[in-house]
């Protein structure tokens, strides 16, 4: 089995370049996506805490099964620690022997920020220019610079009420974005935009955008909204948008459409990419990708590092699973001589 520690993720992002690396991801979450009724698919199995949840997501086909370990504590940051740190797992079907352990605290932010370049590819105006991102935190650079990989971006408007936050995020993306214009509220950063992401942390009800912020022709991308109680948007926005979400039985319960149970939900993500259903229509109507995050997504992600580790010789093998001579002597194996 491949060890991936974030060393080795770092060191492959480095080799490659975050750009390509962010290309490839998009071209195998797009495939992926085609391939929706290859998938044994589920909701992710959420265990609620009054200070967070812990999911397991697992996704698998008739070849590959991935899961992956993942939080989500809103108030670790004031204690030094991440938000949300993630392990995933992928398998061979024919065996269920693991073939790949891998860090996906930073794969699973650039597998979230490629589900929305994929979602804008389809839900966005093709020539939008102005990204407003409100919420800077861990998320929000690289959902800024996957949407400027599928997006004309010209200028990034950004809001948080975490000065240091906003800092951070000029800082890093100072020369990546051409122009960065840091606003007093999430108003300010919504105006003349024409793809809003809102990446917030806050577990609780919030109405961070409503329709009077939204000129015609915008797109949404909301992903703070990802259990019970805690969303993002105006429930009026529901009413308006072309929704689309990704896997419609767990969006019920976590997406922004837990505010509006009768929400006329026009697709789930896999429809827009196949054609089934069409995407934008229309340059003036307004779109949500209601994105709470999908374990085919983590499979996608996965797939593609254990090929890319493979390639370019990253990680380690890892001796986790015991490899006696005799598969039905375990115990022998376990006691016998370590020679």
């Amino acid at each position: 089995m491949r060890l991936i520690t974030t060393t080795d993720m770092r060191r492959l992002i480095h080799e490659m370049g975050l750009a390509e690396f962010n290309a490839r991801l998009l071209e195998a979450l797009e495939r992926d996506f085609g391939r929706w009724e290859a998938f044994k698919l589920s909701p992710r199995h959420a265990t609620y805490y009054p200070q967070g949840v812990i999911e397991l997501m697992p996704c698998a086909d008739d070849r590959l099964y991935a899961f992956k370990y993942v939080n989500g504590h809103p108030g670790n940051p004031h204690q030094g620690k991440l938000s949300v740190v993630a392990l995933g797992m992928l398998a061979d079907v024919a065996t269920g022997y693991p073939l790949l352990l891998c860090e996906m605290t930073w794969l699973t932010a650039l597998r979230t920020a490629a589900t929305a370049a994929l979602g804008a590819r389809y839900l966005a105006r093709p020539d939008s220019q102005v990204l407003a991102m409100i919420g800077t935190g861990a998320q929000s650079e690289f959902q800024a610079l996957a949407l400027a990989g599928v997006l004309p971006l010209t200028s990034v408007r950004y809001y948080d009420p975490d000065g240091g936050a906003m800092a951070k995020f000029a800082a890093n993306l100072g020369g990546r974005i051409p122009r960065l214009i840091p606003c007093k509220n999430a108003a300010e950063a919504a105006e003349g935009a024409c793809i809003i992401v809102t990446a917030t942390a806050a577990k609780r009800r919030n109405r961070i955008l409503t329709p009077e912020m939204l000129g015609p022709g915008v797109h949404i991308h909301a992903l703070g909204g990802d259990c019970p109680g805690k969303t993002e948007l105006d429930p009026r926005l529901l009413d308006r948008a072309r929704v689309v979400v990704e896997y419609l039985p767990q969006s019920r319960v976590e997406g922004e459409i837990q505010n509006r149970p009768q929400a006329q939900v026009h697709a789930e993500l896999w429809e827009i990419v196949t054609g089934r259903r069409p995407g934008r229509e229309s340059p003036g109507e307004l779109t949500l990708l209601d994105s709470v995050g999908f374990a085919l997504e983590d499979y996608s992600a996965l797939r593609l590092v254990h090929e890319l580790a493979g390639e370019l010789g990253i990680g380690s093998e890892a001796a986790l699973i015991p490899q006696p001579a005799d598969p039905k002597d375990l115990f022998g194996a376990l006691v016998g001589d370590p020679a």
